[in-house]
């Protein structure tokens, strides 16, 4: 599937997606995401996926608010921007 393709799959299905593809923010907001859908940008470097899968959950449960916004989950931090 191409990029744009995951986009309108996500639009369609009002979906948060979540990827390592840091084309994907250009593609929200040119796309215009409605609110009920997101997208989270890892930006995680792990050695082993167990930790990896560790980290990304724990981040994504430590908050509600996906929906509606481009998000990033770095090392220290969660930035997120609204997608309008």
């Amino acid at each position: 599937m191409s990029d744009q393709e995951v986009i309108d799959l996500a639009r369609r299905e009002g979906r948060v997606l979540l990827t390592f593809d840091k084309d994907f923010g250009e593609l929200a907001f040119r796309s215009g995401l409605p609110e009920e859908c997101g997208i989270v940008l890892i930006r995680l470097r792990e050695p082993y996926p167990t930790r990896m899968q560790e980290r990304v959950a724990s981040a994504l449960m430590a908050r509600g608010d996906w929906k509606g916004h481009f998000s990033v989950i770095e090392p220290d931090r969660i930035r997120m921007r609204p997608i309008l």
